[in-house]
């Protein structure tokens, strides 16, 4: 799909219907000393001439080059501002909050998006008015910007998640309506220095389905001062502390406290742990059921839906 292509205007509308009127998606990025790669990552957004993007960029108090890199960019920006260093979430907050979109989503200051993947976002809102909140095939970047990594596509269900399945949602993939930030609370935790994305992923499940779209929209670029990937052990440690949380304040969890229990038990045990993690709990990631909503693919000129 490219800039002069029509959108679908519902799941069986073709590419020759009445040129469209793209809804607006806001993208914030928020960068603290990322001169090294912040450039690349406007470039990918920007070059794509999406009519109707509110793209805003946080500067959170940098002493590099950064703020040179912006001003080269201002003319393509709905707003940038500074601020004092407060943190990734903090800034993503004070962004989103200055922003008007309809469709949100954030990209790091090292990561890209895909050719045309804010056509993909804008085209599959447009087509599917009760989708809430998508995720696109998951893709991977080296520190030279290379596209390495493209895996299958995940698919997702709260239960599963909750359970311990299905857990690295890729946030650079990752857009929703404004309607469910809202209801989700309208801002992300400013608690964590890394696992706020997933935080808001656990609020996002109580309110809608993740859609998984057959289709590339944004890639994580991996190198050495990757904020995520700083302390593994302590990221996971947090996330667990997220779903346990999560799991005592809600109702309708019963699967994923009973999955959970049988899994810190069966764990000690010698070959009875490592067959349930091959069995059990690398089956939720591809069991087929009624819990996952369908995958949203593009085929004959037009996005639909795949079981």
């Amino acid at each position: 799909m490219t800039a002069s292509g029509p959108i679908p205007e519902s799941a069986q509308a073709r590419q020759d219907a009445p040129a469209p009127v793209w809804p607006r998606i806001t993208l914030v990025t928020a960068v603290y000393n990322g001169a090294d790669y912040l450039e690349d990552t406007i470039r990918s957004i920007v070059s794509q001439e999406y009519p109707n993007l509110e793209y805003i960029i946080v500067d959170d108090g940098s002493t590099d080059k950064t703020v040179e890199i912006i001003r080269r960019y201002e003319q393509h920006l709905a707003c940038w501002f500074s601020q004092p260093n407060k943190g990734l979430y903090a800034a993503l907050n004070a962004g989103f909050a200055r922003s008007t979109g309809e469709i949100m989503g954030w990209l790091n200051s090292s990561d890209k998006l895909h050719t045309n993947g804010l056509f993909v976002v804008g085209s599959v809102f447009a087509a599917f008015k009760d989708v809430e909140w998508i995720t696109g095939r998951p893709t991977g970047f080296n520190s030279q910007g290379m596209t390495v990594q493209v895996p299958p596509l995940p698919r997702w269900a709260r239960s599963r998640f909750l359970a311990g399945a299905n857990r690295v949602i890729q946030q650079e993939s990752t857009y929703w309506r404004r309607s469910l930030w809202d209801r989700a609370g309208g801002a992300l935790s400013e608690a964590y220095r890394a696992e706020g994305d997933f935080e808001l992923w656990v609020r996002f499940f109580r309110h809608a389905r993740l859609y998984s779209v057959d289709a590339l929209i944004g890639g994580y670029r991996d190198h050495p001062n990757s904020l995520g990937w700083g302390n593994i052990e302590r990221y996971l440690q947090n996330c667990e502390a997220i779903i346990e949380a999560e799991l005592r304040s809600t109702e309708g969890t019963r699967f994923p406290k009973a999955f959970r229990w049988i899994s810190r038990t069966v764990k000690p045990i010698p070959k009875v742990g490592g067959l349930w993690q091959r069995l059990a709990v690398r089956g939720l990631y591809g069991l087929p059921g009624p819990d996952w909503p369908p995958v949203i693919e593009y085929k004959r000129e037009m996005w639909g839906f795949r079981r």
